[in-house]
């Protein structure tokens, strides 16, 4: 019995799913409206039902979002929002975990190792770090998160907290767009107020990538950890050529140019949640790899103070070839 009702869930979903692609084009702002007005008293709800809806079954979140700011305005618009959004993304987390879990414990990997390895390492914190950093499509992190060992009260109470500041800047949006529309007062001031919450919206990447990196390391302290066998990385991002150029590398340290590090992070997702110390020549391009490697979730990042100047002033041996 119980077998069959996943299998019911599973297809039900997948279904609405289907279905939502079929017909996204149809689904549009102005359709929207007319189905909230029509509603009367009872709009809100139908609103947010549209929204819960929505989100479980991948229907484009940013036309609801700034639809809820363009009929219900910055205040009631973004909490209708926000709460309709937590509430699907409940939905979603509860079905994957349900439907799901048991497998992914056996067979994970790739992406879904990264967020495993991000919530056994950091819990509500890595929640709070994925709805502020975009790191995954907002319908796909919903069940994804169900598939890790979360708690469901943890992971709810972060992802209302942390999905707020987006939730008023795209309201605040929407109806800015409305008021563009009707020709209301104050216009310039409010689409400067709607600019500066995007903007802050897209620091908050940079801003907590710097928060979440750790002190700087001397190279002492790097030496040791190599010496005793700890299970670190030691990520040089100089150029291939400086690599094996007048100041050598580290031996066991791992080559990834910081012009590249975006694009090759899968090659050192095993180290999200372990320590990782990046090098250069002193410690610019090291630390702007830091940042990056931070705002992409990685956990323990250090800078390598002074870098390989720093390490062949100590003596310490190094390799050239």
């Amino acid at each position: 019995m119980k077998k069959i009702l996943r299998i019911s869930i599973f297809l039900l979903l997948l279904a609405g799913i289907a279905a939502a692609i079929v017909y996204r084009d149809q689904f549009d702002a102005n359709a929207l409206e007319s189905w909230v007005k029509d509603a009367g008293s009872a709009g809100p709800i139908v609103f947010m039902l549209i929204y819960i809806i929505g989100t479980v079954f991948f229907l484009p979140g940013s036309v609801l979002t700034l639809a809820g700011g363009a009929l219900f305005g910055p205040v009631f618009g973004t909490f209708y929002n926000l709460t309709a959004a937590t509430i699907g993304s409940m939905i979603s987390f509860i079905a994957a975990r349900y439907l799901a879990h048991d497998w992914v414990e056996k067979k994970t990997g790739g992406r879904m190792k990264q967020l495993k390895q991000g919530v056994e390492g950091e819990g509500w914190k890595f929640v709070a770090f994925v709805r502020l950093v975009p790191l995954f499509p907002f319908n796909i992190l919903n069940y994804a998160l169900g598939l890790t060992k979360i708690k469901f009260s943890h992971y709810s109470i972060a992802t209302y907290i942390f999905m707020l500041p987006g939730a008023i800047a795209y309201t605040y949006l929407g109806y800015v767009g409305r008021e563009a529309v009707a020709g209301g007062d104050g216009l310039i001031q409010k689409i400067m107020l709607a600019f500066a919450l995007l903007a802050i919206v897209g620091f908050l990447p940079s801003l907590i990538g710097r928060l979440r990196r750790g002190p700087m390391m001397d190279v002492e302290n790097v030496k040791q950890k190599l010496d005793t066998g700890e299970d670190v990385l030691l990520l040089d991002v100089r150029s291939a050529e400086d690599y094996v150029g007048e100041q050598g590398h580290v031996k066991g340290s791992v080559l990834i140019p910081v012009e590249e590090l975006e694009e090759r992070l899968s090659e050192i997702e095993s180290f999200l949640e372990k320590t990782v110390m990046t090098i250069c020549r002193t410690d610019r391009r090291s630390a702007k790899a830091a940042q990056i490697l931070a705002k992409y979730g990685f956990a323990d990042v250090h800078v390598v103070k002074q870098g390989m100047t720093d390490w062949n002033t100590k003596g310490y041996p190094t390799v050239n070839k």
